[in-house]
Order: C-alpha cells, then structure tokens, then sequence
C-alpha cells in the first residue's frame, strides 16, 4: 500500500469536513441538492439584508426623543422576538460556518451583538419614552381607557401590526350634516327673496314690502308737527280724531321741548335728536361772535347751510338711499350737507289747511320703485309743517276763541289725512306720528317789564332772543350782572343767568360760543320789551293792550310750555288705558329712525323702539290748566263757526257767528274709533311666479314642522 503524506492527508480531512457539512446542510433544507459555496454565499446575502434592515430600524428610533435610561439586553426579546431570532439565527449560521472564515465570521459576529445590544438600548428607551408619556397624560386628564387605547404599545409598532382605526359615532355627524344642509337651505331662499325685494324699493337696508291690496309699500312714516300745539289743549273736547289717536296709539301725557322753547331750535331738535346748545341753532334770532353775523329765522341768511350743525332726518334718510318728501319744514330749505330732500315744498303761509292734506295723501299715492327709470317715486319719510296754531295764538292768545276754532280745523285736517289712510288701506302699513314744538302761554299788559328799567342798552353791543333776553355787554359782563342779580332779588318776575356760571343744566345751554354770555329770563306769562317796543306805562295808562297776545320761550319745563307726542302705526303697539312716560323732544329723531330702519348718526337721544307704556291712562297730571282760570273742563262754547269740510283758516272762519254746540271733555275718550281696514298688510308677492309662490308657502307651512324635527332628533341622539 502507497503510504500517503502529511499534505494528501489534510486535503482529505478537508473535504471530508465539507463532505459533512453539504451533508447536514441538506437534511436541514430539506435534502436540496445546493452546493456548499452557493449556500454559504446566500447565508451571507441573508445576514446582511437582515443587518440593513437593523439599521433602518435604529435610524427611525433615533428620531423619536429619548428620556430615561436604557433597558438590558432582555427587554429586545419581550419587545421583539421576531428580530431576537433572527439575530440569534445570524449568530448560529456565522458559528457554524466553515474553518476558512472564521475570522470573518468573528468579527460580523461581534459587529451583530454591537447591533443588537443598541437595539435592545433603543428598544428599551422607546419603551420608558411611552411609559412616560402614559403616566403624564394620566396626571393631567385622569386617565381614561380610550386613550390608553389610542396609545398603542411600542411592540406592535416595531412588530408591523396594523393600527386599529378607532370607530366615531356617526350619529351626531350626521345630524350636523343635517342642520347644515336645512342651513344652507334657508340662507339660499332667504337670498333669493331678498334679491327679488331689494330691486324694489329705494332702501338701502333689507326690509319686506308689505302689500295694501293694490300696491306694495316698504316701510313708511308721517311725522306732522303742529306749531304751538299745547298739550292741554287735547282736553277741551274739540279734537275728536287726535283723541282717537291717543286711544288707539302711543303717547305720554306731554312731551317737554328744549330750551329756549322757541320755534326754530325745537323743530331742529325733533329732526337731529340734539340739543341746541349741540345743533347750533340756539335762538329764532342770535348772534355769532364768531361769523360776526346774526341769524334771524325770517331772513333770507337762515338758508345758508353754515348756520346748521348736526343731521337732520331727511339727510340720514337721503344718505341711506331713502327717498323724502319735506313739506315747509323749519331748516329744508338750507340744503343742509349739500343735500336735498327728493321732493321740497317751500314756506308758504297762505296753504290751507285742506290742500296741506291733500299734499300728504298725493305724496303716498306715487308709484313705487319699479325699475331705474322710474322717475316719481314714493317717499318713506314724509315730514309736514302746520303753523296755523302758533299763529293764532300769537295774534288772539291761547285761550281765544279763534284759537279753539284753529285747533278744531287743525284736528279736522288730521282726520281728512286718516281718513284718506283708511281708504288706501295703509292704516296698518304706515306710521302716523303727530307732534308739537312748544306751548303757548297767555300776556298781558299787567305782565310787562321794561328792558330799560334793568339795564342801560349804550352798555350792550348784541340782544339776542325773545321773549327772553340773551345780552352781549359792550363792557364788563360781571359788573352788569352783579346789578341785574340785585334787582331780580327785589323783583320775583325774572331770573339772570351768566352762561358760564349759573346757568340750570337742566337747560343744556351753555356749550356753544353762540350763546349769549348774560341771559334774561322772565317767569312763564311774563314779557320784556324795549320803550321803542312797547312802553308799558303809557299802554297801562291808555288802556292799549299788549301784543302779541299769546307767548312761548321760556323754562321748558312749565306746564304751559309742554307739548304733545301721538303716534299710530306698525311700529307702535297699543297697550289698553296705558301711556308712555313724559320725554323730551330729543327722543324723536331715534324714534322716527327706527320706524323706518334707518340708523341714526350720534344723538342726546337715548330711546328706541319698541315704546313701552307705563302709565295708567287718566293719571296724567293736567297741571298746566291751573294757569288758566278761563278754561272750563266740562265744556267749551264758541262763537265762531267750525266748518265741517273745506276747512279754511281762522281768518275766514271769524267772520262767522254761529255757535259751536258744547261738546263736553267726558266725551274725548268716547269717541267711536274709525274701524281698521279689514283686510290685514301681508309680504308682497305680486312679483312672484305662480311656482315661487306655492314654494313660499310651502316654506311656511312646513318651517315649523321642520324646525320641532331637528329639534327632536337631536334630543334623541
């Protein structure tokens, strides 16, 4: 036998090694017939894989901020045990591999152990990171399951298990869904009407028409004001439709003007909301020391627009697109803020009374909007003058006769104006809102004081005002003072007032350099005149009665200086044998504005629709009439005829002599009300096709039903 050498005897051990090692491969891979080389390769490919994989792995744990300390080794095969295997699988493949690589395969085996120890680190940071966060959301919301829930555990994450998606009610979702779409539903339609209803009125705010039967009407007002007008006057039984309007509307017993209680500053108060310290017109008649001009309300300078501050009611209607109609108001024609109203009639002291009435109603029956073309179209504010009370009151005094045959005419011209509401049937569609300025107190020549016994006139440069006296001293204000003070001291019939120093706040006359800085007040009835005026002495002497015969001006506060507040109309509820509470006249510009939407520019005025009464009817105090003597409550006699059509003015009803029959005050209230047109104001919808209107009233047939519904299902759910 050929001996072998040492060389053929470790190749022979060799390959008996690999031999043996292709052989157990094969049995554990089930017999496959691969060699030794291709299998060792591919164990190879597979550990790497297997160690990128790691490394992803490591990359993405390193993202997550990492607090507490580290976990052994142990805590990889509780987080893991899949990867724990297959590293512990790497490990036993390197070890089992062949004698050649071993070196190799020490070093990629501790370079896997390096990998697996920093995973287990990671592994076991992740998990005291979630530890933590757990417990610190438990201390802060006390825990609750579902969020424990919603915080998964690190080892599904690592695993690749998939996230159970939580599951929401879908029961408040979907009633949300519905209020949503019934929304949507409703600000469609409201769009769509408003569209329609925009394109027919001048307003620049969204209010519905209302229909009368013939026509369609956006909202409108009448404000009247009867110059004069006391407020006892309404109790000597000869204003029939003015006492059905007290029954059937809103009213206080009285309405306190301003102060002065004159003509000019009141109108303009009713009509701004300001005082007139605020508005500037302070007097009829004044001085501006700025201007270095006077103002007199019969001067052709009153129509400069310098004169007056503050924003009448027709220039905030104007401004907000609203068309007006102002009939010989105090101030229209100044063009005030360069603008004008719509339709202007100018002072005319000839009109009668008849055809002031007939102006109205021709007024409201103009067309509507109808398109941009449209070149007549309806005033909503419509504002009227009546000077035929103050007129005469001046000329024959309060008490007259002729007086109480103007009021009867006055009253008559206001039902002819009713009437025709009735007949148009807009009782219930348009406001009617009668007003006063002032009242009006008796003179007489027992009751003068001469300007010239206070004060010597070389000494004043101005005089402003009347029947008060506001001075401009040429000199020292406080000398002249200090004298008139001593002899109002001795004569009871007048107060002195120094502007910047004693003047009553009640008044809100002092803030404005067009006051006069020394005022004159005579007690209520009293009267100031200059010698060149009226001498007193020589009149008393001769008999010659003092003119004019009725006055007004002074504290605005006496009985005989109040005025009146009527109103009737959508806008003004009615609650039975109730009145509102006495207000000033700086309420009805804020008033007048809400009855037409409109937004009213900065005021004194602080009321604002609704109007809520709070007296009983009969409780009003009637104080005024203690001041005169004449008037009897029971009944009124006349001996001037009051005719029942054509009301023609106190002049020409003078010349009769027929008696009026006595009409007795109990009677005021008993008056039949005028019924109310039977067929009530609905929303227009005449523009309407045959299908919008069934879809409107389908609207409202089912608003209600639709609205209890929702309402139900959401308190089901």
């Amino acid at each position: 036998m050929k001996q072998r050498s040492s060389s053929d005897i470790s190749n022979m051990h060799l390959s008996s090694d690999v031999v043996n090692e292709s052989d157990d491969n094969d049995e554990e891979m089930g017999q496959t017939s691969i060699s030794p080389s291709i299998n060792a390769s591919g164990n190879e490919l597979l550990r790497e894989e297997e160690i990128d994989e790691l490394l992803m792995h490591k990359k993405r744990v390193n993202r997550i901020d990492r607090i507490g300390p580290p976990s052994d080794a142990k805590s990889l095969e509780k987080l893991s045990p899949k990867r724990s295997n297959i590293l512990s699988s790497v490990s036993i493949n390197e070890t089992c591999s062949g004698s050649s690589g071993f070196a190799r395969n020490e070093k990629r085996a501790e370079k896997t152990q390096m990998l697996k120890n920093k995973i287990s680190r990671d592994d076991g940071q992740l998990m005291v990171e979630r530890d933590t966060r757990i417990l610190m959301e438990k201390n802060y919301t006390g825990s609750s399951s579902d969020e424990e829930e919603s915080n998964e555990p690190a080892e599904q994450r690592l695993l690749g298990v998939p996230r159970k998606k939580k599951k929401y009610k879908t029961v408040p979702i979907t009633v949300t869904r519905i209020y949503f779409v019934a929304i949507l539903l409703f600000v469609f339609l409201g769009l769509f009407f408003w569209k329609k209803t925009w394109s027919k009125t001048s307003v620049s705010n969204f209010q519905l028409l209302k229909n009368n039967g013939t026509t369609p009407f956006a909202p409108t007002t009448i404000l009247i004001s009867l110059d004069g007008f006391r407020a006892d006057f309404l109790h000597k039984g000869i204003t029939p439709r003015l006492g059905s309007l007290v029954k059937e509307g809103a009213s206080p017993p009285y309405m306190r003007p301003s102060f002065p209680s004159v003509t000019f500053p009141n109108h303009y108060t009713l009509v701004t909301g300001l005082y007139p310290e605020s508005h500037g017109i302070v007097g009829n008649r004044f001085w501006d020391k700025e201007l270095k001009e006077e103002f007199f309300h019969t001067g052709s300078s009153a129509l400069d627009p310098k004169w007056w501050g503050g924003e009448p009611l027709w220039v905030t209607a104007e401004k907000q697109g609203m068309k007006t109609a102002i009939h010989m108001w105090p101030g229209s024609e100044a063009h005030i803020m360069d603008i004008k109203p719509t339709y202007l009639d100018k002072y005319d002291g000839k009109l009668s009374l008849s055809k002031k009435a007939d102006r109205i109603l021709e007024l409201l029956d103009m067309p509507g909007y109808v398109n941009d073309d449209t070149t007549l179209i309806r005033p909503q504010l419509i504002a009227a003058y009546v000077p035929n009370v103050d007129a005469d009151c001046h000329l024959y005094g309060p008490e007259s006769n002729e007086v109480l045959a103007t009021i009867h005419e006055v009253d008559s011209m206001l039902e002819k104006v009713f009437v025709g509401l009735e007949k148009r049937n807009l009782t219930n569609i348009v406001n009617l809102v009668i007003v006063s300025d002032h009242g009006m107190a008796t003179t007489d020549v027992s009751r003068m004081i001469q300007l010239e016994d206070l004060i010597d006139l070389d000494e004043v440069e101005h005089i402003d005002g009347w029947p008060l006296y506001g001075l401009h001293p040429k000199g020292e204000i406080n000398e002249i003072y200090g004298r008139l003070s001593t002899l109002a001291e001795e004569n009871e019939n007048f107060k002195v007032y120094l502007k910047d120093s004693n003047m009553p706040e009640r008044f809100h006359f002092s803030n404005n350099h067009r006051i006069a800085p020394l005022w004159i007040v005579p007690n209520t009835g009293w009267a100031i005149a200059t010698k060149k005026e009226f001498d007193v002495k020589e009149s008393i002497q001769k008999g010659i009665q003092y003119h004019p015969r009725g006055l007004h001006g002074y504290d605005n506060e006496h009985p005989l200086m109040r005025a009146i507040f009527i109103a009737k109309g959508p806008s003004f509820k009615k609650v039975p044998n109730s009145l509102l509470e006495p207000f000033q006249n700086i309420e009805v510009y804020n008033i007048i504005c809400d009855t037409l939407g409109l937004e009213p520019l900065s005021n004194n005025g602080t009321m604002r629709l609704p109007l809520v009464p709070t007296r009983q009817n009969g409780s009003e105090d009637n104080e005024s009439m203690k001041f005169n003597p004449e008037f009897k409550s029971d009944s009124v006699t006349l001996t001037q005829s009051i005719p029942s059509s054509g009301m023609p003015t106190s002049s020409e009803s003078m010349s009769s002599s027929t008696q009026i029959p006595k009409i007795p005050a109990s009677e005021l209230h008993e008056t039949a009300a005028v019924p109310e047109a039977s067929k009530s104001p609905e929303i227009d919808t005449s523009w309407m096709s045959e299908k919008q209107k069934e879809l409107l009233e389908w609207l409202r047939a089912n608003a209600d039903d639709m609205k209890s519904w929702l309402n139900d299902l959401a308190a089901g759910n």
